[in-house]
């Protein structure tokens, strides 16, 4: 059928590879141009949008004497009129009563009705001639126009270029008719914007375009072509947005036209036109129109700093003004930043140095940073605050790090923030890295820095700070560094150490750290604490083990310490009813007899682990862990909650607390563990935030600082996180094939609340931990077509207010003693809003509005029957007085 193709156009034309006009014709086409932007689902009857319509003249101007493949062509657009894409009542009809002049602007309309001309080689554009001070939005438009008349006559894949970049277009011929289709995601242009660091917090664009031609007589008959743009948000994929853009061109009548004009050189020729022409690109150029009665910066400040207040930093309100603040500051300039930094009072400017800092532009970066002085420890906080909105910047830029290490050289007042600035530095190093930046120099630099002093460090605090910025940095050459401290050093640095190790991907662990794994476990060189011997037993459960491992780690219980023991069952238990990845074989093991007996699976004790779903969903699904390991005298060691998100191909550590106590057997004059007779009294909390190790916090360290809190202790918990985070972060630019530019924004804010405590009472031999998840998130999606003469787009917004709590009793006046867990989330508040509209720039705008509220039930979080019989007599037992604590 190919062969028959060439043969008719070679019949018809006398060349084979292009569309060809005849002499002395006039081309009379009808051309439109369609826009709708909806949610994914809607029918495009209902979308929003709007038609530019038009007459189009096509004529010959010239044909190359030597070549019948090369031809001038010129296109000239008349008769332009701007309406609604879809029936409309007059009330709700923007264009209503107003002439194309009066909505275009007469400027516009006369640059859009000037004519362009094409040169054609072998049916494709070789040159696009145009004015060179045309506005860039009709000279975009002219381009989606010219783009159409380039097409070729036999099947087959090509890279060209045309209004969309340079894209992989294939070419279906079948008799009359030939289908382009262009590979919209292969398009070489300059693309501005950026994407969240994780895919989970990310949207996904699908895009796909297609065009029909269908001849007559060699030249074009009709063209239907038709580009559409599904954009959605990957932790909650109802929520999104489709941009579909239609052109059409049908030739309607030819008459006579003026002759050509006589010329070997296509650029005299088009001098003798117009001397004004001149060649232009046919990709599109960047446009964007400006804002109109936009508030300045310092306006939107007045107006939502009431909801950036302390007190509301767990409300929807306070993520909803924080995501808007971002916008702003990003459209300002550095003088304008540092001037609400300077206003803001007290209570405000900590939220306000979270806004900033996510803004993540130069102008905010070099605002911050002349603002906040690292050797005055008096700001401390808001120092602290602006590094942790550094660690969870959702596209760092190499600058960012390089003015950290620069700070992190400098001199620092508070050895507090020097920990926590070389801890986010390594989890920048991580971000950069899983962007393809780990050879960038800034990121060289870093990882060198932390690894020399790390090997040079003599101090434990500083040996800790080190290995704490690898436990974020993740990198594959740390690994024998952190083997080294986990086996060879004491309490925190090889518990550090250890958990850094149990934070890599399976994948890059080596056959050496499994090695050290085992002897940690099994104490083969020297007595471990139980605590790292668990984790070095997470470590190789997680990390794909063999028969042999699992056997001898099941071979071990009944030998460990009490409450090693019943904890190391309770984490076998659970990797069987959660399937993990090892519960294959671990089911294997257990076949034989001497590992699967009575006397190892019916070991007393009040240690446990435990896996469960939070919510399981279509699109994302997150699960709850929590174990805890006590001392054989019922003191709290460790308690581990962590919560995961994950989809098909990614995951997300939303969170993790853990709360560690050690040494505390002399307050109840009981006996320590084998291994930890000499450990200092202390108590403290560790937290990771979406994949971010944050600086541990202490409750006390030693004895007497021990015996002082406690008699002034008033159970208030002490706060671990408290801030606004910009979770989702996602800006593209979308060039359309008819002209016009989309740009689609999803932001996602989070308020967060975490805190913790611990308290003991000695009169009633019982202590508790408390946790408190408070958080509030809101998330935009803005999706608008700007055409200079109209804007077009859909917002869609989520809101959410939930608290999780995660409180842990123990009564330890009797072995095994009593622990109950309990793990609740609220009743929560769930929001969703979606808003299409059309504005011209005088104002008039039309807006229809769709919402939905819910209230999500709250949730006591089922945990193993042990914990629901022990919750039973801690609750039956307790005396009224039982809250009176030390």
């Amino acid at each position: 059928s190919i062969v028959n193709t060439m043969f008719v156009f070679a019949f018809h034309t006398g060349h084979t590879t292009g569309p060809s006009l005849n002499n002395d014709k006039l081309y009379k086409f009808v051309y439109s141009a369609e826009v709708y932007v909806d949610q994914v689902k809607a029918s495009l009857q209902k979308s929003a949008g709007y038609r530019l319509s038009s007459g189009v003249d096509v004529n010959l101007l010239w044909r190359n004497p030597d070549n019948d493949d090369d031809q001038l062509i010129k296109i000239t657009i008349r008769d332009v009129q701007v309406e609604n894409v879809n029936e409309r009542p007059a009330a709700k009809n923007i264009f209503k009563g107003k002439s194309p002049e009066k909505i275009i602007g007469k400027e516009y309309l006369e640059a859009l009705q000037r004519p362009i001309v094409l040169e054609l080689v072998r049916g494709k554009v070789k040159n696009f001639y145009s004015y060179q001070n045309e506005p860039g939005f009709t000279q975009n438009i002219k381009r989606g126009l010219a783009s159409l008349f380039q097409l070729q006559l036999h099947s087959g894949a090509v890279r060209e270029v045309d209004i969309s970049g340079k894209c992989n277009t294939t070419y279906h011929v079948r008799q009359e008719q030939v289908t382009k289709v262009k590979a919209l995601d292969s398009c070489e242009r300059e693309n501005h914007g950026f994407t969240s660091h994780n895919q989970i917090l990310d949207v996904s664009t699908k895009a796909s375009s297609a065009t029909i031609y269908v001849l007559e007589d060699s030249f074009i008959k009709s063209i239907k072509a038709e580009e559409n743009y599904v954009l959605l948000l990957n932790s909650q994929r109802k929520t999104g947005a489709k941009i579909v853009s239609k052109q059409r061109l049908e030739l309607k009548s030819v008459q006579a036209g003026a002759g050509l004009i006589a010329g070997k050189q296509v650029a005299s020729v088009v001098k003798t036109l117009d001397s004004s022409y001149v060649a232009v690109p046919l990709v599109a150029e960047p446009v964007k129109s400006k804002c109109r009665k936009c508030p300045s910066l310092s306006e939107h400040w007045q107006n939502i700093r009431e909801d950036l207040s302390p007190e509301k930093l767990s409300k929807a309100e306070a993520a909803r003004s924080f995501v808007s603040f971002i916008q702003n500051i990003r459209k300002a300039t550095k003088e304008e930043i540092l001037e609400i930094i300077k206003s803001a009072n007290k209570e405000l400017l900590p939220q306000v140095v979270d806004a900033v800092t996510s803004a993540q532009t130069p102008a905010s970066l070099e605002a911050i940073l002349e603002f906040l002085d690292f050797k005055d420890a008096s700001t401390s906080t808001l120092q602290e605050r602006f590094l942790y909105a550094c660690g969870f910047a959702s596209h760092p830029s190499e600058i960012l790090l390089k003015s950290l290490t620069a700070k992190f050289k400098g001199d620092i007042a508070s050895e507090e923030i020097r920990e926590t600035l070389v801890i986010v530095m390594g989890a920048l190093i991580r971000k950069l890295c899983d962007r393809e930046g780990c050879k960038l120099p800034a990121v060289t630099e870093a990882k060198r820095l932390i690894l020399s002093r790390l090997e040079k460090a003599k101090k434990d605090d500083n040996v800790r700070m080190y290995l704490l910025a690898l436990k974020n940095a993740l990198l594959p050459e740390a690994i024998p560094l952190l083997l080294k401290y986990a086996e060879s050093e004491e309490g925190p640095i090889s518990n550090v150490a250890a958990t850094a190790l149990h934070r890599y991907d399976p994948s890059v662990l080596t056959k050496e750290v499994k090695e050290t794994m085992n002897r940690i476990y099994h104490q083969n060189r020297k007595v471990h604490e139980k605590t790292v011997r668990t984790t070095a037993a997470a470590i190789i459960l997680n990390s794909n083990p063999s028969y042999m491992e699992v056997k001898n780690i099941l071979l071990s219980i009944g030998e460990l310490p009490l409450e090693m023991n019943k904890y190391m069952l309770s984490m076998i238990q659970d990797i069987l009813h959660f399937e993990m990845p090892s519960s294959k074989t671990v089911r294997q093991v257990l076949r034989d007899m001497r590992t699967h007996n009575y006397d190892r699976f019916s070991k007393m004790g009040s240690s446990s682990a435990y896996s469960g779903y939070i919510t399981r969903g279509p699109d994302v699904s997150s699960t709850y862990s929590l174990d805890i390991l006590y001392s054989g005298s019922g003191i709290l060691r460790r308690s581990n909650m962590n919560i995961r998100i994950f989809d098909r191909n990614a995951e997300l550590h939303a969170s993790q607390v853990v709360i560690e106590a050690q040494g505390l057997e002399s307050i109840i004059a009981a006996t320590p563990d084998e291994g930890e007779e000499n450990l200092d009294s202390f108590a403290g909390m560790s937290a990771i935030l979406f994949d971010v190790q944050l600086r541990p916090v202490t409750f006390f360290q030693g004895y007497g600082d021990l015996m002082s809190k406690m008699f002034s202790a008033t159970g208030d918990p002490i706060n671990v996180v408290k801030g606004l985070i910009l979770l989702t972060d996602h800006s593209q630019e979308v060039q359309l094939q008819s002209g016009p530019r989309a740009s689609v924004e999803f932001l996602g804010g989070l308020a967060i609340d975490i805190s913790g405590g611990m308290e003991f009472s000695l009169w009633y031999r019982e202590s508790k931990t408390n946790v408190k998840n408070r958080v509030a998130m809101f998330i935009a999606g803005n999706t608008e077509v700007d055409s200079f003469f109209v804007k077009t787009g859909v917002e869609t917004t989520l809101e959410v207010e939930t608290t999780l709590d995660f409180i842990s009793t123990v009564q330890f006046s009797q072995y095994p003693f009593l622990v109950c867990m309990q793990m609740d989330r609220i009743e929560s508040p769930f929001r969703r809003h979606v808003t299409k509209y059309e504005s011209l720039p005088s104002g008039r705008r039309y807006t229809a509005r769709r919402g939905k509220a819910e209230l999500l039930a709250g949730n006591e979080y089922p945990l193993h029957q042990e914990n629901s019989n022990a919750c039973r007599k801690v609750f039956g037992a307790k005396s009224d007085s039982s809250s009176n604590w030390f």
